[in-house]
């Protein structure tokens, strides 16, 4: 376990496991959070992946759509976030005490029977997906003594629920991977995410698999949940918001260019459709929480 600390007004605690061998292709990161967040919403700004939140709070998970997010949805307090291709709204009731797992892009296959294109929702109900499991797995992380033993625990169910072994690795022919790696999904998908997740454009990718263009598309789409070009754009975005850090006083321009747009208004553009602000209005909650945006009042 490393534990991971920081501040935001008042005490928060962090902290992040780094998953087992067998789990490392397809998770990134088990999480457990306990910060003091005002009330209020937030926009979520898609990452290409997707996640399992509990709210040990309460047994809710709520997200908003429509026009200004203004549509409540919600579930059950344990969820599966699923792939998204544009900014939902999430309340930060929901997030003041929780515990989750972030998957690596195309990581949900050997969890989940459907495949990642029909895991698209904003938020699914683990006990839609699960079943049993996922609907006492909120009470059993709550009946732990400490957020080191729920994540073990959520470790272990992992483990349990794997429905795909035949995706899973061997670990002496796939060593685990490191923190920059992608997902090891099969017919030359891993490839492709880290690929795309770098910049490279889908043509020279269909090109490297030898793939005709739709059976790209299909495959890609069935493990990721998104096609190429929108997971594309969102991996582009990220590292343009990975590289800000919280400054907001930038050379757009040198900015757009670097990172392959057209020019500076191709990229204004695709902030705006993805984050649902502009460059100039981009504020993120803190500088390591670059997806969540506060909505004003």
């Amino acid at each position: 376990m490393s534990p991971i600390g920081r501040r935001l007004g008042t005490a928060m605690v962090t902290l992040m496991r780094e998953p087992a061998p067998a789990l490392a292709p397809f998770v990134d990161v088990l999480w457990y959070v306990d910060e003091p967040l005002p009330p209020g919403r937030e926009r979520a700004v898609p990452n290409g992946s997707m996640q399992i939140v509990v709210n040990l709070g309460a047994d809710v998970l709520r997200w908003y759509d429509g026009d200004g997010l203004a549509t409540m949805h919600s579930t059950r307090g344990s969820g599966l976030c699923g792939a998204i291709a544009h900014p939902v709204g999430i309340d930060t009731a929901d997030q003041r005490a929780s515990v989750g797992v972030a998957f690596r892009p195309g990581g949900v296959a050997p969890f989940f029977h459907p495949p990642a294109d029909a895991l698209v929702e904003p938020v699914i109900g683990l006990d839609t997906l699960w079943g049993r499991d996922g609907a006492s797995l909120r009470e059993r992380l709550l009946e732990q003594p400490t957020p080191e033993a729920m994540l073990r625990t959520l470790e272990r169910l992992l483990l349990a629920r794997v429905i795909r072994p035949e995706l899973m690795p061997r670990l002496d022919r796939f060593p685990p991977p490191s923190r920059r790696s992608t997902p090891a999904p099969r017919d030359g998908m891993g490839y492709a995410i880290g690929a795309l997740g770098q910049g490279a454009t889908i043509g020279a990718v269909v090109d490297r698999l030898g793939m005709t263009p739709s059976t790209f598309t299909r495959r890609f789409r069935a493990a990721v949940g998104l096609n190429p070009k929108p997971f594309a754009r969102i991996r582009r975005l990220q590292r343009v918001l990975g590289g800000l850090r919280g400054e907001t006083e930038q050379d757009w321009a040198a900015v757009a260019a670097d990172h392959g747009y057209f020019d500076q208004a191709h990229m204004i553009n695709e902030f705006r459709a993805l984050t649902g602000v502009t460059p100039g209005q981009y504020r993120p909650r803190a500088p390591g929480e670059q997806n969540h945006i506060p909505l004003g009042p």
